[in-house]
Formats: C-alpha cells, structure tokens, sequence
C-alpha cells in the first residue's frame, strides 16, 4: 500500500525565532510511515525578518509572501492550494513537535474506522512547563455563548461550561466538536469538500467554523493523545493585544449570523457591543490591570467601527 502523503501549511506573522524552531522540530521528524510532499511557509508581511533564509534540511520548503496581511484563513486556503497530499497539517509557528508525533498520528488516522469516521485530527499539546493545555472545544450556541458573554461561565463554570473542555484532563482519545487549532491536520479532499476555510473570519473562529462545516458533511473530529507536541500559545498576538480582541468579537458576530438564527444571533451581537464590555473592565480593575483596561477600551473602539461593515456583509456567504 502507497504510504500516506502530508503537506504541511504554516502561517507566519512576525513570529521570531518560533518559525525556524518549529521547521527544525518537522525536519528531526520520524518519516518512514509516510510521505512528507511539502513544507509551505506562508508569511502575512511580517517585518522582523522571521521569514528571511528559511531552510528546512531534507524537505521540499516553498514560501509564499504576502504583502499585506491576509488573515489567517485566507493565508491557509493560499497554503493548501494545489496540493495532492492526503492530509493537509495546519500548524502553528509556536508549535514544536516531537521526532514521533506525525507517524503516530497519521498511523492512527490511517485505522479503517478513522478512515470511514473521522476528518478532522489533533494531538496532545503540552505547554513550556509540560502541562496539557485543554484546548478541545465546544460548537458555540446562543445558549452557551451568551452565559459566556457576560462572565458567567467564569463566576459559576459546572452551571456554565466554558468554550474549552477545561473539566476534561485531555488524557485519552476522545470524538470532539472541535480540535486545539494550534495543530489542525485534515484529510484533504474533506477540507476542498466543504470549501476550506471561510477567508471572512480574519482570525479566530475560522477553525471552529471549519469544523463545524466538518460535521455538517458527516465526518468527526478526533482528539488523539497518543501523540504529543509543545505549544506556547499566544505568541505573535500578545503583540496586538487590543486589536486581537477586535478580531475576535468580530468573527464571533460573523459566526452567530452565519450559524445561527436571525434572533438568535440579534442577542449575541447586542450583548457582544453593549453588554460585554462591562464584565471585562471589571475583570481587569479587579486585578489592578490599568493597562488591560486600557487595551479593552481600544479594542471595543476598534471593533465599533468595524461593526458596520460586518453587519452588511452577507449573513452566509458562500460557504
């Protein structure tokens, strides 16, 4: 039998160090128990020279530079395009595998019943100090995101599940609705079946989207612990502290109006722009951040002035 293929697609932004120390870790990878066809590297006009003599020993590596920054999703699509692998392997920058994660995990997705069941797979990741981060996730509904809104899943979390499966100690395999982002492998012809990603979710929500379409075709997403790698998390946004949080009230918007039901997703939008930043301000002047609360006025502005736009874009688009 012909040994599976992987393209593997990161993303760059300003990444530092963190892009060369994740390529070294896919070069020191075990391969015998597939085919490694490509490493595409693509850069979102980074300006701290992260994407300047890239080399990956042994492997076929191909940079694509954008000239401005495209967003995450689009910049996959971009990734992904023309490939004929089996699987694609999204990862993060910031993400370091270990020499046996991609033949454990792509052993484990080759098992006929993951063949007939499952699409979508991540694995066990761990962060510096070697704690798994509990990054598997719940489908947003109105009920579950508007408790989220207004801090409630904090202030009683067994009456308010959380986004993430933080009540879940990620220590065997599990079906979940959606896999840690940070390192997101899809069967190929499932990923161009349901249109990729949708290029509107600048950042966030666009993996959770993607899943979520996923499942609507029939297919699973599987969370494998057999296999692990570190994750630092965070790391090029914690530059872009207000603006991240723009990003993200702005693609949960797009995602309520798309998945949701006009009144439905009417709540969800009135409660993100009028209600939610009242409970993080508190947050942060309870914790004497003055400067967080600084950063949750600026990114509230900014997002109020996109949210015009948003909202007359179309409510589905065409994925």
């Amino acid at each position: 039998m012909p040994l599976p293929s992987l393209t593997i697609v990161i993303v760059n932004w300003n990444a530092g160090p963190d892009l060369r120390r994740c390529i070294d870790s896919i070069t020191a990878s075990s391969r015998e128990k597939f085919r490694l066809d490509e490493l595409r590297v693509v850069d979102n006009a980074s300006t701290d020279g992260s994407a300047i003599n890239l080399e990956a020993r042994g492997i076929s590596l191909r940079l694509l530079q954008n000239e401005t920054n495209l967003g995450f999703g689009r910049a996959c699509n971009l990734g992904a395009r023309t490939t004929r692998s089996d699987y694609l392997l999204f990862l993060n920058p910031d993400v370091r595998l270990q020499p046996d994660t991609l033949e454990r995990l792509l052993i484990f997705a080759e098992q006929p019943e993951q063949q007939r069941s499952a699409a979508v797979f991540s694995v066990m990741l761990k962060d510096g100090r070697g704690v798994v981060q509990r990054q598997c996730a719940r489908f947003p509904t109105p009920v579950r995101l508007l408790p989220q809104i207004l801090g409630l899943d904090r202030l009683a979390p067994r009456l308010f599940p959380t986004h993430f499966m933080v009540e879940w100690p990620h220590d065997r395999n599990r079906t979940v609705d959606q896999v840690p982002g940070g390192f997101f492998l899809i069967r190929r012809q499932v990923f161009e079946g349901v249109g990729g990603f949708d290029e509107r979710f600048f950042m966030y929500f666009e993996d959770v989207d993607l899943s979520l379409r996923v499942h609507q075709a029939g297919w699973q997403s599987v969370y494998f612990a057999g296999a692990a790698s570190a994750h630092a998390g965070r790391g090029t946004t914690d530059q872009i502290k207000a603006r991240r949080l723009a990003y993200y009230l702005s693609s949960r918007i797009r995602y309520a109006r798309k998945h949701f039901h006009p009144a439905a997703a009417g709540l969800v939008i009135l409660a993100t722009a009028l209600v939610e930043i009242f409970p993080r301000l508190l947050q942060k002047l309870l914790r004497g951040s003055v400067t967080g609360m600084r950063e949750v006025l600026q990114g509230y502005l900014l997002f109020w002035r996109w949210m015009p736009g948003i909202l007359l874009e179309g409510r589905r688009g065409a994925r």
